[in-house]
């Protein structure tokens, strides 16, 4: 049976009271759920995790301890576990640390908005989410000003990022309904990004890298291929080259951190101007080496984004051009690619 998640109104018959009622606490937006008959032997937070992706487990974990959950219509346990087609209800609860995010006057590059979703082209420079000293100034907080239902949304409906210095488009969802889906369509690789990316050096042809990422083991800020990482898949074609570079475009079959920067640079062709995975241009003259290396960012733009629309089950599909930092860039790589040496 193909799960299903909607709000309810709050006057269904229970044989137990809603928490909020209980604990006297302001009503949230309730979650109802059937478990698929595919996730039978499960424990019922594992279930949880997976249909609910966009919460952490321990938070899941806490709402079943606190009461907040039900299996038809029965108060339920972190251990019970489920045979599928039950009928779940959850009564979420923000956390303080949630309830701290602040709604910003934040200008949005707005590509497409309905009653579902919303598709941002972020410039580069603007954090997604807020976070390691990032509090304020971020995507989220801009969401919440332009749209600020998305309060009781987790994450302001963010369910994918892209990194502070990566440019592009980048979905949102407006309903937990809507997120829910897009999430499992993120974890079943349906969703299609392509992106732009300028590397290092003279790429010949196209092709694929197939990698596990992981923390790197020795410095815990930087992502690494590492043979405990998680299954990534990149797949590249060459769309121009240049002297000392090459534009490909990179598509995701998975969307694991820093996978293009990770998967680039560990096959020799680090993206120009990233400031963490990057090389130094080999075999260029030095007008072409000072122009990638002085590249103030990494020279990465989401450029393409399709996807299953949660509402009409329609493909739905958005493009923007390159912004004008990478587009200089080329146009000036282009002129010196063609001077005699």
């Amino acid at each position: 049976m193909t799960d299903s998640v909607k709000n309810k109104s709050t006057t269904a018959d229970y044989s137990v009271k809603p928490p909020s009622q209980v604990c006297n606490e302001p009503a949230q937006t309730d979650i109802d759920l059937t478990v698929p008959s595919d996730y039978a032997g499960l424990r019922l937070d594992q279930a949880l995790a997976k249909l609910l992706p966009h919460w952490s487990r321990s938070r899941l974990q806490s709402w079943i301890a606190e009461n907040r959950v039900t299996v038809d219509s029965r108060i339920a346990t972190v251990k019970q576990k489920v045979w599928g087609n039950e009928h779940v209800r959850i009564f979420p609860q923000d956390t303080v640390a949630e309830s701290v995010y602040t709604a910003e006057n934040i200008h949005l590059n707005i590509i497409h908005e309905d009653e579902s979703l919303i598709v941002v082209n972020k410039p580069a420079g603007l954090v997604t989410h807020p976070g390691n000293g990032n509090w304020q100034g971020t995507l989220l907080n801009a969401l919440l000003h332009h749209a600020p239902q998305l309060e009781n949304v987790p994450r302001a409906g963010i369910v994918h990022r892209l990194d502070k210095d990566t440019s592009g488009l980048l979905v949102v969802a407006k309903t937990i309904e809507a997120q829910t889906n897009l999430v499992r369509q993120l974890q079943q690789h349906t969703v299609k990004r392509d992106y732009l990316a300028l590397v290092l050096g003279e790429v010949e042809q196209s092709g694929s890298v197939d990698a596990p990422i992981g923390r790197h083991p020795i410095h815990r800020t930087k992502m690494a291929v590492t043979t405990n990482g998680k299954s990534a898949r990149t797949h590249y074609r060459v769309i121009e080259i240049l002297e000392g570079c090459t534009l490909l475009q990179c598509s995701l079959e998975t969307g694991r951190t820093h996978q293009i920067r990770v998967h680039m640079s560990a096959i020799g062709h680090p993206l120009a101007g990233d400031p963490v995975y990057s090389g130094k241009p080999r075999n260029t003259r030095q007008v072409i080496g000072e122009l990638l290396i002085n590249f103030p960012r990494q020279a990465l733009h989401a450029q393409r984004l399709a996807l299953t629309h949660p509402h009409t089950e329609q493909i739905q599909t958005w493009e923007t051009s390159v912004p004008d930092d990478m587009e200089n860039l080329l146009q000036k790589l282009r002129y010196h690619s063609k001077e005699e040496p």
